[in-house]
Order: C-alpha cells, then sequence, then structure tokens
C-alpha cells in the first residue's frame, strides 16, 4: 500500500520566513533610528519618566529631576563635561512671598505638575491650596543651544499684596558674581561685582519702591530669614556669573516691568547664586500676572556682549 507523503510545512513558508525575519529587523532598526533621533540635540525637552531630560547640543541636563520643581539640574557643559549647575537647580522658583505672608517653605516643596509641550517646551502647574491662595504656572522652553526661557504665571483667589516669586539659580564654580547698576546718580551703568567687603547678601533694587518692598519684612520670615545689603539701583534687571577656568559665562535677564531686585551673594560664597525677584506687584482675586525670565550660558562673553544681548532680549520681548 503507497502512502500518501503529507507536507506539514506549505511550499511558499521559507519565502514567508524570510519576509517575517526582514520586518522584524526592519522594525528594529526604525525602532533603533527613533531612539537615536529621540538622543540627537535638540531645542526641546524628552520625557523620562517623571523627568524631561535635555540635550541642545551645547547643554545637557534634566528638568524637575525625580518630579521635584528644581528647575534645571545635572547641568552640564557638553564641550568641556564641565558642571554648571548646583544641587538646588537653575531658574528654580524658590521663596513665594507677599507684604503678609510667605507661602511655605519654597515652591520646591510645593507638589505640582508637569506635561510636555507640542513645541518642546515643558509647563508646570501648581494648584492653589490651603497654604498657597494662587495657581501657579510656569513654563520652560529652550530658545537657542545656550538659552532656556521661563515664564511664570500667577492667578490669586484673593488679593495679594506686593507679592513677590523669588527665581533662584545655583552654579556649581562661577565664583565672580556681577549685577549691572548705576553705581551713582550720575554715573554711566555698568557691572557692579559682588565683593565680600560690600556685604554677604546683596540686593539690586529697581527703585525706591523695590527699597519698601525688600524692607517690608517679609525677609525675616522664617526659615533662613537674610538681612540684605541694599546697593546701587538697576541700571537693567542683568547679572552675570563668570567661571574663568573654564570660560564659561552664565547671564540671567528679565524685562524691567517683570522684575524689580536682583539679589545675590558676594561671588566666591557657598551658594554661588543669583535670584530674580519677579513681580513685585499688586496682584488682584481673578487676575492672572505673568513675568519671564532667561538664562543663558555661553564661552567668552564680555560685559558689552552681555549687554547688547539684554537689549535684543528687551526688544524682543516688547514685540
Amino acid at each position: 500500500m503507497k502512502h500518501r507523503s503529507f507536507c506539514l510545512v506549505p511550499p511558499a513558508w521559507p519565502a514567508v520566513l524570510v519576509l517575517a525575519v526582514g520586518v522584524i529587523w526592519a522594525s528594529r532598526d526604525c525602532q533603533s533610528a527613533e531612539d537615536a533621533s529621540d538622543a540627537r540635540p535638540a531645542l526641546a525637552f524628552r520625557p523620562a519618566g517623571k523627568e524631561f531630560l535635555f540635550d541642545t547640543g551645547v547643554l545637557r541636563g534634566t528638568l524637575r529631576a525625580q518630579g521635584r520643581s528644581l528647575g534645571l539640574t545635572g547641568v552640564v557643559d557638553i564641550a568641556s563635561g564641565k558642571a554648571v549647575a548646583g544641587a538646588y537647580g537653575l531658574v528654580s522658583h524658590y521663596r513665594l512671598l507677599d507684604a503678609e505672608a510667605r507661602y511655605g517653605t519654597a515652591a520646591w516643596d510645593w507638589p505640582s505638575q508637569a506635561r510636555l509641550l507640542a513645541d518642546g517646551g515643558v509647563e508646570v502647574r501648581w494648584p492653589a491650596d490651603a497654604n498657597h491662595p494662587f495657581q501657579m504656572k510656569a513654563t520652560y522652553r529652550w530658545a537657542d543651544p545656550h538659552t532656556v526661557e521661563v515664564t511664570t504665571e500667577v492667578a490669586p483667589q484673593r488679593p495679594l499684596r506686593r507679592f513677590e516669586v523669588f527665581l533662584a539659580s545655583y552654579f556649581a564654580g562661577f565664583p565672580v558674581s556681577m549685577v549691572y547698576a548705576r553705581p551713582g546718580p550720575q554715573a554711566k551703568p555698568d557691572f557692579v561685582t559682588a565683593t565680600k567687603d560690600r556685604g554677604v547678601w546683596l540686593a539690586f533694587p529697581r527703585d525706591d519702591e523695590a527699597v519698601r518692598t525688600i524692607q517690608d519684612g517679609r525677609w525675616q520670615r522664617p526659615p533662613n530669614p537674610v538681612q540684605w545689603v541694599i546697593m546701587p539701583r538697576l541700571a537693567a534687571p542683568l547679572a552675570m556669573r563668570r567661571d574663568a577656568d573654564s570660560g564659561l559665562v552664565a547671564l540671567l535677564m528679565a524685562p524691567p516691568s517683570d522684575c524689580f531686585a536682583i539679589c545675590t551673594p558676594f561671588g566666591e560664597e557657598g551658594h554661588r547664586s543669583v535670584y530674580l525677584s519677579l513681580f513685585g506687584r499688586d496682584i488682584g482675586a481673578g487676575q492672572t500676572a505673568t513675568a519671564r525670565a532667561r538664562l543663558v550660558i555661553a564661552r567668552n562673553l564680555t560685559s558689552a556682549d552681555a549687554v547688547r544681548q539684554y537689549e535684543a532680549y528687551v526688544g524682543q520681548a516688547a514685540r
């Protein structure tokens, strides 16, 4: 008796197998290309769990490390490998103050949520709660590989008098701190160096009203009260920190209407910080107030370069 032979694999199977393997490898290649694309320098943040990573080709680091509102942390100058940011980050929302109260210790500890925007920016939202009678929103966007812009919005549920957001930046190194001011009534604007002989904690106010705000008692509220030494008036809200060893320069700036003081310790003091005092005005219930700021990190900028960058920035902000 003859038995028919049965083929359990159809004749076309080898071709199907080759095609399937090809599809799998093509899919893997596409995924690898996508992963590589994600890692390429870009003027956009990339979500990574609770954090947002960035690599602009000039600077690399993290926004909202471990989901905390500490601004930009772990920032590295890619060309040299030098760390730029201190432990508490760059352009982070620190003290929240008004004429009557200090709201919590810092916005660092105020629970917040963040999301990636379509343009590659990140929006952070802090909801009003029992300790904060206002909502706050901040957006971080890269303007170019050296420059991040921060916009802060506040919407109070009750009137806030002389409200202030203390926007903090802590650096690694950068032992020279300077603020663009008028050293005397008839003097030309120039960068004034924050030296120890001037005092430990120095405040450069915009005008007399800013001095009254700084001295209204808000800085005596714990924790960590500060006694500010009042310095010459600002020529513009523009500060600089220099790191001679690397040639790196950090500029912090804001439009005059948005920033009423710049504060800094003397350059070599351990915090290595610069603070922008934003708003400084009354905000009514149901209103929304906005303040803008910019951080630039570049190499070998002169004082004249810094002023030119500021003038260009203010011109753009006015449009």
